[in-house]
């Protein structure tokens, strides 16, 4: 059970393993290990857990159950990110002196030799991951993107060859349960105050994130945090000026830039990539420009600091949709600091009464609004020419919607729909 190098034989595998969690990293790596002939049970607490093709490939599927006897017979555990540490199972599993490996230790261990670059922080981790892969591609190299985005690794694992490169978004849940799990090139974007609820304190949050320099052969970190590794800072000299707007995207640049370099990349091809990578999906995504107003996808800014950087995107008049789910953050600095050019706030969600005291004590003017439909409609009937309506929700989306994409397709939607 201690593992071996990618691309080495598999006699490690376990001969039966209890898979935590039935989203879509759970099925990934319940499915690749049943195909490898290992005895899978897969368990997930809800009851209304889609198993997918889980019980074609041979796999026993249990849903609505953290019952303890699951654990009988079971040399492994592969807990999804979405599974707290505490969850019934994990720590009875730990009680029981049964490892606990993430979806991204098994992915690892089953890539057949593959260049890994790893990407993490609290913002700008599905951004650098894609603009990483375009680089790569753009100096002519196979990329894939795994992880926290795209596909699992498990699944990516099981279709790429040794020479394609995987670059993947490591979330501090996914690097919780890593023990062999290595990056050729280790990218750390930024360190600030998130998922507080499932961490407890920023230290341990922070500690989880720092995992991904274990065993790592080149470290990517930003300047001024006194960490060891290749710095980087947004005033970095480029290649080329990146085409996506904001402060925050040229330290993206220059994250890719040095983690680019670090595995090998050239330079022209760099700036190729930086020049002409447009962005992705809920970061600042333009959605639509109607009569003049713009109106802008920023769904993934499910926290203050990534709030922040979206409002600080644009010196235009800003048209502000506030509001969702909460994480444990204090609101009141970000409010306090909420520059002259917003003109108007909408609150949306669950955050929406915690959002109100910290404008109140800020002397800042909002409406309650409530829903999404309802806030980007009276945003509108504000709005002038010339400004931006934006989706910067400072919040989780898991009080009205599944997730932040669906939150981010929802304003799509509703703003294609606008006459």
């Amino acid at each position: 059970m201690n593992g071996t190098r990618p691309g080495e034989t598999l006699e490690w595998l376990p001969r039966r393993v209890l898979v935590i969690g039935l989203a879509r990293s759970g099925r990934a790596a319940a499915l690749a290990l049943a195909r490898r002939g290992v005895e899978v049970v897969a368990a997930d607490r809800s009851a209304d857990a889609d198993p997918g093709r889980l019980g074609e490939a041979g796999v026993e599927v249990r849903t609505g159950s953290e019952e303890e006897s699951l654990l009988e017979g079971v040399e492994l555990v592969v807990k999804s990110p979405g599974v707290p540490a505490e969850s019934p199972l994990a720590a009875a599993a730990r009680a029981r002196g049964v490892p606990i490996w993430s979806e991204v230790e098994l992915g690892y261990r089953l890539l057949p030799g593959n260049q890994l670059i790893g990407v993490t922080g609290t913002n700008g981790k599905t951004t650098t991951t894609e603009l990483l892969a375009a680089i790569l591609r753009a100096g002519g190299r196979s990329a894939e993107v795994a992880g926290n985005v795209g596909r699992a690794l498990t699944e990516v694992a099981e279709e790429v060859g040794p020479e394609t490169t995987v670059v993947c978004e490591l979330s501090s849940f996914q690097l919780e349960d890593v023990s062999a799990f290595t990056c050729d090139v280790a990218v750390l974007l930024n360190l600030e105050p998130d998922h507080l609820d499932r961490h407890g304190s920023f230290e341990a949050y922070r500690d989880a994130k720092l995992r991904i320099f274990e065993r790592a052969r080149a470290k990517i970190v930003p300047r001024g945090l006194g960490l060891d590794g290749i710095e980087f800072a947004a005033d970095d000299p480029l290649p080329a000026e990146p085409l996506i707007p904001g402060a925050h995207n040229r330290e993206n640049a220059a994250a890719a830039t040095a983690a680019a370099r670090a595995a090998g990349v050239a330079d022209d091809a760099i700036a190729e990539g930086l020049r002409t990578f447009a962005g992705v999906p809920h970061r600042l995504e333009l959605v639509r420009e109607l009569r003049g107003v713009r109106y802008v996808n920023d769904s993934k800014a499910t926290n203050t600091a990534a709030a922040r950087r979206g409002v600080a995107a644009y010196d235009a008049p800003l048209r502000l949709i506030l509001g969702g789910s909460l994480k444990g953050e204090d609101f009141q600095p970000f409010v306090r600091d909420l520059p002259t050019n917003v003109r108007s706030i909408y609150l949306i969600g669950e955050a929406a009464e915690q959002l109100a005291d910290a404008l109140d004590a800020a002397g800042r003017r909002y409406s309650r609004d409530g829903e999404l439909a309802r806030a980007l409609a009276h945003a509108s009937g504000d709005a002038e020419p010339g400004d931006v309506e934006l989706l910067s929700p400072a919040a989780a989306s898991y009080d009205q919607f599944e997730d932040f994409e669906q939150r981010g397709d929802t304003f799509r939607a509703l703003v294609e729909k606008l006459p």
